[in-house]
């Protein structure tokens, strides 16, 4: 132990400069979020699709377990009540009532079917076309056992908030009961918590997270999402970020 809080400066440095290189790689063009459940015989083709997706470096690809098929024979073991909550409340705004899974709703404003690859690719060429998607720059870094988020100037976006997820790269689950009974399936980038940073008007923000506060809810990667609206009336994604931090983590201790 004695021997990891002896780190060089250069080795600190490094660990600094490869973070801020992953965080920045590719300008993200979506933040797709699929929401799912290890009780719905329809999901796990859009679970395998959203693990190829969470390997492409143009965007952030999120899994958000939900808790409303429970009742079938199994419990979600990733599941939370939050993230069915956020499906909702992107179905209110949007005033379809569309809520099912697998559901993929992409950069917060179009939502498609979780298995279809095509449509999802037609639906980020769809919210491309507003010029407020994506056009926040989201930078991360690392450095003395935090996380540093900084947030850069934009158009005026009032009544936005910045939003920190850990998330689990991979979590393989064999599930005992219900629908997928008897299958393993592997869930990718999955969000284990939702904590605000605090609100966006426009100008520059910076953010400071221990890294701690990550690892300890099961997290070896963070996603920074900066999103109109609110938590009740979620709106489109202005800038997303995703970041391993597994590794920093463990040796800046």
């Amino acid at each position: 132990m004695q021997r990891r809080r002896l780190l060089s400066a250069s080795l600190i440095a490094g660990l600094m400069v490869a973070s801020c290189a992953l965080a920045n790689a590719g300008e993200p063009r979506a933040l797709i979020e699929l929401f799912t459940s290890q009780g719905c015989s329809s999901c796990p083709p859009a679970d395998k699709l959203l693990g190829e997706l969470a390997n492409d470096p143009s965007v952030v690809a999120l899994s958000l377990p939900i808790d409303y098929w429970d009742y079938l024979g199994w419990k979600d073991t990733l599941a939370s009540p939050g993230h069915s909550a956020r499906q909702r409340a992107y179905a209110r705004v949007r005033g379809d009532r569309e809520v099912y899974t697998p559901q993929i709703v992409v950069n917060g404003a179009v939502h498609v079917l979780g298995s279809d690859k095509a449509a999802v690719e037609h639906a980020i060429a769809q919210t491309d076309r507003n010029a407020a998607v994506m056009s926040v720059p989201v930078l991360m870094s690392i450095g003395g056992g935090n996380l540093n988020v900084k947030v850069g100037a934009g158009s005026d976006h009032a009544g936005a908030e910045v939003w920190l997820c850990p998330v689990t790269r991979a979590v393989p689950v064999a599930i005992g009961r219900g629908e997928n009974s008897g299958r393993k399936i592997t869930y990718h980038d999955v969000v284990r918590s939702w904590s605000k940073l605090g609100d966006y008007n426009g100008s520059d923000e910076s953010f400071t997270v221990p890294l701690v506060e990550i690892t300890a809810k099961d997290g070896d990667a963070v996603a920074i999402m900066v999103q109109q609206g609110t938590k009740e009336k979620p709106g489109i994604i202005l800038g997303t970020a995703l970041l391993p931090v597994s590794r920093q983590a463990t040796e800046l201790r």
